[in-house]
Parts: structure tokens; sequence; C-alpha cells
């Protein structure tokens, strides 16, 4: 995965960022298809505030903080309408979540900032080339897994943006996602209905981090998490899906650890720390840029 992280790009916001993570290349496959296997995700956020309330508001001693996530009409595959629905509005939910333990709310008080993220291009839970609907992923099931990278996509930029606007926070949040993935063994009879294979083997388990839908035969199990690395903290933790136990399938390379809520956990945490690399740079990029244009000023 190439993560590209940008802030300042709307002048007319307090803080704005745009985050964009497309699947690496891949030159030496063929692929029979003109559409992507697995498509990038796009995604601009811009904070409006800290700015004071009504004065019909009652006083409030902390920020009162509103997120706000809407996919575009071309987003994904099937057009999206100009209301949000249920999903986008569960997405803002839980972006609130993992940002509300950040904020240093008590230094605004009787306060208000909007965080608004539009997705430009979203995951699916299905290949383009394949027809919608079927299946465990399919994309007019109710898998959903995509959401899930849309979340933690959320979360980054969301992130990147409210640095920007230059409000107080305990730290960097960074969003990550893992999954647990079925391999079909390739000695798997076609129109087997069960997981054992001719030879005696079952289907394997893999976790993956940073998981495309249309990649990957069947997601069992996934993770979000937003993760501050500084302080060790979650602020957002997000779990779908069923881990199956270690009798049903065989594990790679004997790795028998990998079946269990926690270590799903930690590997989100893992790819979350990966990803505020990335954040950490582009918000240190755009403080230098700035500081370095208000000395030109002065001068």
């Amino acid at each position: 995965m190439l993560l590209v992280l940008k802030t300042g790009l709307t002048p007319s916001a307090s803080g704005s960022a745009y985050l964009e993570l497309s699947p690496s290349t891949n030159t030496t496959e063929i692929c029979a298809s003109l559409a992507p296997s697995s498509p990038a995700l796009k995604l601009t956020c811009t904070v409006h505030g800290p700015r004071p309330l009504p004065r019909s508001a009652p006083f409030t001693p902390q920020i009162q903080l509103s997120t706000h996530i809407k996919f575009a009409s071309f987003a994904a595959r099937q057009r999206r309408g100009y209301i949000r629905d249920a999903s986008e509005r569960d997405l803002a939910v839980h972006l609130e979540t993992a940002l509300r333990g950040v904020i240093i709310g008590d230094r605004w008080p009787k306060s208000g900032v909007d965080v608004v993220i539009t997705v430009l291009e979203g995951e699916e839970d299905r290949w383009w080339g394949e027809e919608s609907g079927g299946g465990t992923t399919g994309v007019g099931s109710v898998g959903g897994w995509g959401m899930m990278n849309v979340l933690a996509g959320c979360i980054t930029v969301a992130s990147a943006a409210i640095a920007d606007a230059g409000i107080d926070c305990l730290d960097l949040v960074s969003g990550g996602v893992a999954a647990i993935v079925k391999i079909q063994n390739p000695h798997k009879p076609p129109d087997g209905d069960t997981d054992m294979t001719e030879d005696g083997q079952k289907d394997q388990l893999q976790l993956v981090l940073d998981p495309a839908p249309p990649e990957h035969q069947e997601i069992l199990a996934a993770c979000v998490v937003g993760y501050l690395s500084a302080r060790d903290e979650i602020t957002e933790l997000w779990f779908k899906g069923n881990i199956p136990g270690s009798a049903d399938f065989s594990i790679p390379d004997g790795r028998s650890q990998i079946a269990g809520v926690g270590s799903l956990v930690d590997k989100a945490v893992e790819a979350a720390t990966a990803v505020r690399l990335v954040l950490g740079e582009a918000v240190r990029e755009a403080a230098e840029l700035r500081v370095g244009q208000s000395t030109r000023d002065k001068e």
C-alpha cells in the first residue's frame, strides 16, 4: 500500500488534509480487465473552528465536537445518494469517539468545532470485475469490510486536519486495520462444501494488515483501532466478525496465536503505528513550512 498525506489544501477552512491510500502496482501481473482489482481510498477533511457557539446555546465547559462523513456520489461503483445513510452516520459516531479522547476540550469552553470528511473513493467489498452480490464479501451482501478501511483513513486524515487547524491535542491519533482471512488450499476440490481438502489438509488462516477485501477469498474477522502511539492508548476499537477455533483451520507456519482477539488488536495497533510515521512527517513538514513563511513575512 502507498500512503499519501497532505495538509493545508483548503485555505477557507481552519485546517484541512487529504489522504490517498492506493494499492502497490505489480508490473509483472497481467490483468485481463481494465478495471483495477483493488480500488484506492481517497479522503478529504476540513476542520471549521473552534468558533463560539450561539448565545442561545447553554454553557459547556468542553468544546463541542461534531463529525460529518459523506460519500461522494461517485465514490463507489454503486452510486450514492445525496442524503447520509445509516452507514455514514455510524462511521461519524466511530470517528467522534476516536477524536474525543484526543482533543483537549477544556481549553475552548462554549465553543464548537466541525470535522467534515468527504470520501472521494472508497473501498469495495468485492472486485469490480465481478458481479455484485452473493458471498460473504459481495457488494450486495452485508459484508461491509471496506467500511473498516474507510474508518481507519478517516481517523488519520481527521487527526492531520485538526493538527493543521492548531487545535491542542494530547497526541496524533492514527487508524489501523488488521483482519483474519481464509486462504483456500489449492488441493481443495472446487465443488467441496467442507473445509477439508483431498490430501486431508484444511484451509488456512492468515493475519494481514490493511486488508483489501477484493484481494482475499473470505474475511472472517477484522479490527479497527484509533491509536495514540506516544501514550500507548486506544481511543477507538471496532471489531467485526467471528474468529473460528484452532480446531477448524490450520495456521500457517504453526503460529496458533493468531486466532484470537488480542492478537488481532495487536496487529491493528502495529498497522496504526506504521501510519503514525507518515502522519507525523506530514504534520512536521506543514509546521516547518508555516514557520518559514511567518519568518519571511517578518523580514
